[in-house]
């Protein structure tokens, strides 16, 4: 098949085409290999259209230096000939393997995205590289510049270590991540308690923060409390901005973090579950509940939407395991805009944790089944906001905010879901690993 095409698309350049039988922007996305002769300055339009097309270039310029070579690895995404040897081309492009093929169409989309897409990428990767080369700046491995998401969202100020980044991360292997971190927000303490003892009660959980944001009521009294049956907890207090949940701290030292709301109702065999299921996708969030993002043409702007269905676009962060990393680019990366419209609506903090997220990753989140709906009635016994038409209202409104200040709508659609292995099914209690999950639900 591939030395089809690419024999398919020799001979289309090399034989004289009526312009009316062709649209070059077709042929160029339906073709394997592109040739990019050399141009008149010192590099091709023709290789970045070959780029954004997701056809992997052959360059026929001899002594080019390609774009930004002393950081990106372009032997992975492009095909160097002889421009004095134009007709082995056809015979060096047939010798390519189907594996080596996808390969390089993937690694050239993720270098025009990450690298090429706008002029202001450009720019900013020329800072980025002028930038490596200060004296006392940690340098950004090859590994980075040429693996997905890129250099421009892996800011090596938060680690010098790949390992601690959730792209490259090896979990299987490194022990010291069987655990995480627990961040519970928390305004009313009604069923603090409860939360606190279903996390302590993981084999995995290494600490508990609980972000006290309720700065007229006093601090539950259990907090103070000590209880040698459950993990360290540390309590902060005065949190008045929403965003805080997501604060870069140095008191979270485990890779995962575990995102609640005080009236969050897992059991531990169901967080138990979400962690290891985290542990196989750390880039991504996992959690319980969901909610989607739709186009609305009536209004021509973006909805958003509880409702049941097969699919879903954000996963919920009262109730999720995400990777620290992502707080430090929501406290350090994100624009001051986007950050000043969660902080004046008390609201849409998760989505644009999940903006983000998708944006860096170009990946949806990914739900995992509970054993039952998410909460109705908040802790305080009044009715939950997510209920309230002027919530929904709010929210629609920062998603539109969101999208536009990032240029594009980032949230990908998913109708993956993973259950704890039918948690409902004949087989013996005893033989499950999450037992209490079909006790609590019968």
């Amino acid at each position: 098949m591939a030395s089809l095409e690419s024999i398919h698309v020799w001979n289309l350049f090399l034989q004289p085409l009526p312009c009316f039988r062709y649209d070059f922007k077709v042929l160029l996305h339906n073709s394997t290999f592109c040739l990019v002769p050399r141009g008149r300055r010192l590099g091709s339009f023709r290789f970045l259209e070959a780029l954004q097309a997701g056809c992997i270039p052959v360059i026929l310029s001899n002594g080019w230096v390609l774009p930004f070579d002393q950081v990106i690895d372009w032997s992975k995404a492009v095909v160097w000939a002889d421009e004095r040897l134009l007709l082995q081309v056809p015979e060096t492009v047939q010798g390519i393997s189907a594996s080596q093929i996808l390969s390089s169409r993937q690694q050239t989309q993720v270098l025009w995205e990450r690298y090429f897409s706008s002029i202001e990428k450009i720019v900013f990767t020329t800072f980025e590289i002028i930038r490596d080369r200060l004296p006392r700046q940690k340098s950004k491995t090859g590994l980075t510049w040429n693996w997905s998401p890129g250099a421009l969202l892996v800011d090596s100020q938060f680690s010098d270590c790949t390992a601690d980044y959730p792209f490259y991360a090896n979990f299987e292997q490194d022990s010291a991540e069987g655990q995480f971190t627990a961040i519970i927000y928390a305004q009313h303490g009604t069923t603090l308690y409860k939360v606190i003892r279903n996390v302590g009660h993981s084999q995995y959980v290494s600490k508990i923060i609980v972000l006290w944001s309720s700065p007229d009521k006093p601090l539950p009294s259990f907090l103070s409390r000590h209880n040698t049956t459950l993990p360290p907890i540390h309590t902060l207090t005065h949190i008045t901005d929403i965003s805080h949940r997501f604060l870069h701290s140095s008191l979270v030292t485990t890779s995962a973090v575990l995102s609640l709301d005080e009236d969050a109702t897992l059991n531990t065999d169901e967080i138990d579950f979400a962690f290891h299921v985290w542990k196989s996708f750390p880039e991504r969030i996992v959690g319980y509940p969901a909610r989607s993002h739709y186009w609305d043409d009536a209004k021509n702007s973006w909805g958003y939407t509880s409702k049941w269905t097969n699919d879903y676009s954000i996963v919920l962060t009262g109730a999720a395991f995400y990777h620290r990393y992502y707080n430090y680019l929501y406290s350090h990366w994100l624009s001051p805009l986007l950050l000043k419209t969660v902080a004046q609506s008390h609201n849409c903090e998760d989505i644009l944790m999940n903006f983000l997220v998708s944006h860096v990753t170009r990946r949806p989140p990914i739900k995992v089944t509970g054993r039952k709906h998410y909460k109705e009635i908040s802790g305080g016994g009044s009715r939950s906001p997510w209920n309230d038409p002027d919530h929904f209202i709010q929210r629609q409104t920062c998603l539109n905010t969101f999208a536009a200040v990032f240029g594009y709508m980032p949230l990908l659609r998913s109708h993956m879901r993973l259950d704890p292995v039918l948690y409902k099914d004949p087989v013996s209690n005893l033989r499950k690993k999450y037992r209490q999950m079909e006790l609590v639900f019968s």
